[in-house]
Order: C-alpha cells, then sequence, then structure tokens
C-alpha cells in the first residue's frame, strides 16, 4: 500500500534537514526561503526491534524492513492560500499527502535567517494554519454554493450536502481545523471527498540546536509541547543538524556516537514510529529460509487484504491464514515448538490483522 507523510513548516525551520537524514536523501538545504520548490520525495524504513527478535530465532537470507513515503514539501509564508510565496505550489503538493509532519523551529542562529526575524513556535505554527485553514474554508464555500442552489431546488442529496457543508463552514470560520470536527458515519463519504487539507493528522517536531544550551530554547519547546497536548496530537524533539551527522555515520558507529552525546534513542527513530503511528498503519511479518519481510498494512484490515499486499493471487485465491505472533515465538523459540504447543492458529477472511502477526498465507492457484 503506498500512503505518504509530508514535511512541512515556514522556509528555514531545517524541514530538508530532517528529510534528508531520515531518508538518507540529498534534498538541498541551503539557508535562503524556498530552498526547496519541487517536492523532495524519500523512502523512510521503519526501525523495528521485532525484525532483530524474529530473525534470532529463525534463519533466512534476508531481512526487509516497513517503509513509508515521505515527501519534503516548499516552506510556507503569510498570504499563501492568495499565492505569495510557493503558495499555491505547496497547498497543491499538500493535498497529495496523507499526514502532515509539521516541523518547527526552536533554535537560534543568526547564519540561519528566519523569515518573521525570530523563532516564535506558536507564532509560527499559526501562520501555517491559518493559511491552510483559508484555503479549506474557500473549498468548502464553493462547494456549499453549489450544492445550496439545488437544494432550494427541491434535490434531497444537495440539502444533506448543504448541512454538512455548512457544518463544516462554521467550524472553520470559527478557527477549528477540520480533523477536529465530529463527523458521523452517514456525513463520512461527503465530507472525504472535499479532500480538506486541515482533515489530515498532524505532528509536530520541535527542531532544537545541537544540545538545549539556553533558557529560551527550552521555553520553546515546552510551549509546543503544552500546545501538542492541547491538540491532542504528538510532539517530538530533536536536533536536525545533529541527527543528520549521525545519518552519515556507518551503523556500527551510530549507537557510540549518541552515547557519546548524551542521546539515549535516535530522534528520527521516534519521528519515523510516530509517523507510522499517525498515518494508522501497522506491521505484520511473514518469514521463511529466503526471506523475513514486515509488511505495512492499516489498522483494522483483515487477513485477505494483508494477503494481498505480499501478492494479489494471494488475496484472490484465500483460503486461510496460519498465525503466530511475535511474542508467542520469542517465547517458545522455534516455529515447532509453536506448533507442538498449539500456538499457531488458522484463521479466515474475517480475521483481522494485528500489529505483530506472523501470517503463513494458503491460497488456491490463481
Amino acid at each position: 500500500m503506498k500512503l505518504s507523510a509530508g514535511i512541512i513548516g515556514l522556509p528555514n525551520v531545517g524541514k530538508s534537514t530532517i528529510f534528508n537524514a531520515l531518508c538518507c536523501g540529498k534534498a538541498a538545504a541551503e539557508n535562503y526561503p524556498f530552498c526547496t520548490i519541487e517536492p523532495n520525495h524519500g523512502i523512510i524504513a521503519i526501525p523495528d526491534p521485532r525484525l532483530g527478535q524474529i530473525f534470532s530465532h529463525i534463519a533466512t537470507d534476508k531481512v526487509v524492513p516497513a517503509f513509508l513515503e515521505l515527501v519534503d514539501i516548499a516552506g510556507l509564508v503569510k498570504g499563501a492560500s492568495k499565492g505569495e510565496g510557493l503558495g499555491n505550489q505547496f497547498l497543491g503538493h499538500i493535498k497529495d499527502v496523507d499526514a502532515i509532519v509539521h516541523v518547527v523551529r526552536c533554535f537560534k542562529d543568526d547564519n540561519v535567517v528566519h523569515v518573521d526575524g525570530s523563532p516564535d513556535p506558536l507564532r509560527d505554527i499559526s501562520i501555517i494554519e491559518t493559511e491552510l485553514l483559508i484555503k479549506d474554508l474557500e473549498t468548502v464555500e464553493k462547494n456549499l454554493s453549489r450544492v445550496a442552489k439545488a437544494a432550494k431546488t427541491g434535490d434531497k442529496d444537495c440539502a444533506a450536502k448543504a448541512e454538512i457543508y455548512q457544518k463544516l463552514f462554521n467550524a472553520l470560520s470559527a478557527g477549528s481545523p477540520a480533523r477536529k470536527l465530529d463527523i458521523q458515519d452517514e456525513e463520512k463519504a461527503v465530507f472525504d471527498d472535499l479532500h480538506l487539507i486541515t482533515a489530515k493528522p498532524v505532528l509536530y517536531v520541535a527542531n532544537t540546536g545541537e544540545s538545549l544550551s539556553n533558557d529560551l530554547e527550552s521555553d520553546h519547546i515546552a510551549r509546543l509541547q503544552e500546545y501538542s497536548v492541547k491538540e491532542m496530537t504528538e510532539c517530538i524533539v530533536l536536533s536536525g543538524k545533529l541527527e543528520s551527522e549521525i545519518a552519515e555515520l556507518p551503523e556500527n558507529e551510530r549507537k557510540e556516537f549518541l552515547l557519546s552525546s548524551g542521546i539515549t534513542q535516535s530522534g528520527l527513530e521516534n519521528l519515523a514510529r510516530s509517523i507510522y503511528q499517525l498515518l494508522g498503519l501497522c506491521t505484520f511479518f511473514t518469514v521463511n529460509e529466503k526471506e523475513l519481510h514486515a509488511w505495512t498494512i492499516k489498522k483494522g484490515w483483515t487477513a485477505p487484504d494483508a494477503a494481498g499486499e505480499v501478492h494479489s493471487d494471494f488475496k484472490n485465491g484465500f483460503i486461510k491464514a496460519d498465525v503466530y505472533t511475535v511474542n508467542d515465538l520469542e517465547n517458545y523459540k522455534s516455529e515447532s515448538a509453536l506448533r507442538a504447543a498449539g500456538k499457531i492458529r488458522s484463521e479466515g477472511k474475517e480475521y483481522v490483522v494485528q500489529d505483530g502477526d506472523i501470517l503463513f498465507f494458503k491460497a488456491s492457484p490463481q
């Protein structure tokens, strides 16, 4: 399956630096506004210690982690909804992603210009979120005007849509993003059809200096964390510059570098896992002597849906799936021991795959 998250923020907040570190990419990261114009696309490997657990018990030639797509989108400025800066391009690109990673600058650096003079996390967030609200408001207003005319002629379908659009218009006008609106099941199709930007899930990244060396930076982070709690989302704190240095190191040197820097875990690893969760994804595994593979699916998918990620024929000819968990494997150490203990069960078409399941699909020839 293909889902993506877009990295957004004001110019010069460190978006491309973080993107490069996450994807080991080469997006431009120079010190001037609109350094990124066309969006950069990259692939993130999702860190998952369960791959190591499985591999320690089942010998295999190859290990393939789960991946997701990340998009580095041009910086946005005040007036973007009216075409200022690269506004039209920015808003067009952000409509194409499924979730938003909003990078907020918390560091002060006289050598890296800030488009509004100096960092202020809540002001900077407000600039972007206001532009997104304005753009969504225009979308809703246009659709409301269209269906309201038809509703007056007695068109019941248009009347129902007009009611939903009006609810959205009122919320957006009051400054509330679409993701906060209580949408009923019967309204969801109409709501989704608008593809509103503020309906997308979001998390915040506090981009710090290489160390929290001053009270002002600590205050910026605290305010952003408090705001994230109010918005019922997550805030990841990391230093884009430091993480980019770590990403350039050979794998076997990274842990030592982290420890020497007083960091217990890479902020990028936390961010990658948080993006994965933000998109509503979970992981199942397939394993044999040739390959251990982590597969990405949406939470709530059934066994045939999951089988289709491995191969379309497995979905079309699905018979059943043999299932056990990573925890089961840790406890019993081998598939033969799991079978002897009756821990490998057979599940049919209605089974909802759980995060951490290890599956073997059985399908009829197609």
